[in-house]
């Protein structure tokens, strides 16, 4: 059994995985000012919750986007575990083909992402992860990576929607129930949702209008559960892709 770990910059989900299947996921909240041992009794406690004694963990691996977290949360792990967990970044064996101008910038979300989609799906491919950032990347017929985007996140634009009108409450994001609102929340909602669906829609669109022939489309994030519906193209939503792509990159990389 093994503990991926997914840093991002509002939420860690954690999960825990044998030959391949993930037994159980947890969520924690980011916080930049917890040290290591605040998070190691933490996590603790969550997996002896589940029945896992974290000493008896095979190994592990960390993705982090926020890279304060990164060595923290590293740290975290050795004291709680007795074992170095494998970090996404410089010198991990991938097996991507990244064509993009600079490859050492590549996010580590990115990363695991398109090693999870490769091994699932059939490129190529379009990928969308909807977290407090929306990304999409593309992978061509041979699997190489040759770029993407990055656009503000769906909750991230709404609070700033909210916290710059004045009359705009702050709301919770759901399932509209009509895409014409008939009062301010239902507005807010249908036209945060419906609008992020037109979007992944109409790149998908374009990027199969640029490529010059279809893509396979996957999608992943928390937010995504909520858009995925209302979209009109087909878009495989899959919950537990970075965790995953992080179970593959341990087997790839365990000595």
């Amino acid at each position: 059994m093994i503990l991926a770990i997914d840093i991002g910059n509002t939420n860690i989900v954690l999960g825990c995985l044998e030959e391949r299947n993930i037994l159980f996921t947890l969520r924690v909240r980011s916080d930049r000012d917890k040290t290591a041992d605040e998070y190691s009794l933490l996590i603790d406690g969550l997996l002896r919750r589940k029945g896992v004694d974290p000493e008896q963990l095979e190994g592990g691996i960390l993705s982090s986007v926020v890279p304060e977290l990164r060595t923290v949360m590293a740290q975290a792990m050795e004291l709680l575990t007795g074992k170095k967990f494998l970090v996404v970044g410089s010198g991990i064996k991938t097996g991507l083909d990244i064509r993009t101008d600079n490859p050492a910038q590549l996010g580590a979300d990115l990363v695991v992402d398109a090693v999870a989609a490769l091994a699932k799906y059939q490129p190529p491919l379009v990928v969308f992860d909807m977290g407090t950032a929306t990304t999409m990347f593309l992978l061509d017929r041979s699997g190489a990576y040759l770029g993407g985007m990055i656009m503000p996140g769906l909750r991230l634009s709404v609070d700033a929607l909210s916290a710059r009108a004045a009359q705009l409450p702050y709301i919770h994001l759901g399932r509209p129930e009509r895409l014409i609102g008939t009062n301010t929340i239902d507005c807010m909602q249908a036209g945060a949702v419906y609008s992020s669906a037109a979007m992944l829609d109409g790149l998908l669109d374009r990027v199969e209008e640029e490529l010059g022939e279809p893509v396979t489309a996957v999608a992943t994030g928390g937010l995504m559960g909520i858009v995925q519906p209302y979209c009109k193209r087909a878009i495989h939503y899959d919950e537990n892709l970075m965790l995953e792509g992080l179970e593959l990159l341990y087997r790839k990389n365990k000595k």
